[in-house]
């Protein structure tokens, strides 16, 4: 399969919670459920219709064998999924409590595969060639992944789509600080940047979107898209600027929603859409995951998508 789409970096196996509303010590049952924000995008962007792939890593258990069967029955390649042989696959556990915004538990100790990552793991010439690029800001957080990510961007060199989903993570960093001058880096070796008002603020050092947004463009990002939450998605490129409202939806679990916002967005660049039309689709995308629980299971279809878009324009 000739990729459209490699995205790099997080993965796991996440356990959701069947009972909505309590905190984790009242839990019985889990569901389990593939998960990681690079892993994904890519299961969003295949549902879509386009061929997608993950370069991450995985340990020598179960988890990381029902990783690479997951992968596969999503229609994602699994070739770029190495093993880190003393390191355990991550397990990530949320509370439905409350469903929007539902805390995460994180098991990725001493660390996690996905940040082992090196340069005799990368298909330099896929991330040369590949149509569309997806890093995260994750990626960058502990090394070797940091240095591994820096040189791959480094070897595109800007070409076709690269894309920077900053997801910042509080609990995988230090302190703010050094979070800014890793992802800081990024921006000036990729073409769009997506994020939050809290990640663009990390990223450069102000929450407020319209002048993060500038200062993405400042950096030589050719769309910058700042996630407003319930005023919409702004929109910017050197031509100007706009918001596209969201979605409304009955959320049950907003885990998962910025994925499907990103898969749609890798959708719409690959299709040459203009910004607006992409941050429309995203936003719907990201609505019909809202209303669902799971992420990589609950990923929509085109049809889905456009159906709900038709429905609110």
């Amino acid at each position: 399969m000739v990729l459209e789409v490699l995205t790099v970096g997080r993965v796991g196996v996440d356990l959701y919670p069947e009972q909505s509303g309590v905190p984790l010590s009242k839990v019985s049952t889990f569901a389990k459920s593939l998960g990681g924000t690079a892993t994904n995008v890519a299961v969003a962007a295949a549902r879509l219709g386009r061929r997608t792939g993950v370069l991450t890593k995985v340990g020598p258990d179960g988890f990381g064998d029902y990783v690479r069967d997951a992968l596969r029955g999503f229609g994602v390649s699994a070739d770029h999924v190495g093993t880190a042989p003393d390191l355990l696959t991550p397990v990530v556990f949320c509370a439905l409590d409350p469903p929007a915004d539902p805390p995460l538990l994180f098991y990725r100790l001493p660390t996690a595969p996905d940040l082992t990552l090196t340069d005799d793991d990368v298909p330099w010439d896929l991330v040369t060639d590949v149509p569309l690029l997806w890093v995260t800001g994750t990626g960058v957080s502990a090394e070797p992944a940091r240095s591994t990510q820096r040189r791959m961007l480094e070897h595109r060199d800007r070409r076709g789509h690269t894309v920077l989903d900053l997801d910042f993570r509080p609990m995988f960093w230090s302190d703010v600080d050094s979070a800014r001058r890793e992802i800081g880096w990024l921006l000036d070796k990729v073409t769009v940047a997506v994020g939050n008002r809290a990640e663009v603020e990390v990223a450069v050092g102000t929450a407020d979107p319209e002048e993060a947004a500038r200062r993405l463009l400042d950096r030589g990002v050719r769309l910058a898209m700042v996630k407003k939450g319930a005023e919409g998605v702004l929109v910017a490129t050197e031509e100007g600027s706009t918001t596209v409202p969201p979605q409304a939806v009955e959320v049950v679990c907003g885990l998962g929603a910025g994925d499907a916002f990103g898969g749609a967005l890798a959708h719409g660049l690959l299709a040459g859409w203009d910004p607006v039309r992409i941050a429309r689709y995203a936003n719907a995308a990201g609505a019909i995951v809202a209303g669902r629980l799971a992420c990589a299971d609950a990923m929509p279809t085109l049809d889905e998508i456009e159906e709900l878009v038709a429905r609110d324009h």
